[in-house]
């Protein structure tokens, strides 16, 4: 199941900007780097850094995507 990243606040997707991909607000910066850099070992502190983005923004995309798990699913 996908997530519906039009619920985050901290997000957005804008056709032509990235491919449409979801990036963080007022950014270039793909979600989906968050994620793919985490898998390989690196620490929010070092993602921020790295693509200087808040460890606050990265926190909050975290949670937004731990509480999607804990949504119903529908039958």
């Amino acid at each position: 199941m996908a997530l519906d990243w039009s619920q985050c606040p901290i997000v957005e997707s804008i056709p032509g900007k990235v491919s449409g991909a979801w990036v963080f607000r007022g950014t270039r910066m793909p979600v989906a780097t968050v994620f793919e850099n985490l898998e390989a070992g690196a620490s929010i502190e070092d993602i921020a850094e790295w693509f200087d983005i808040a460890p606050e923004q990265i926190q909050l995309v975290l949670e937004f995507a731990a509480r999607s798990l804990d949504a119903p699913v529908a039958a």
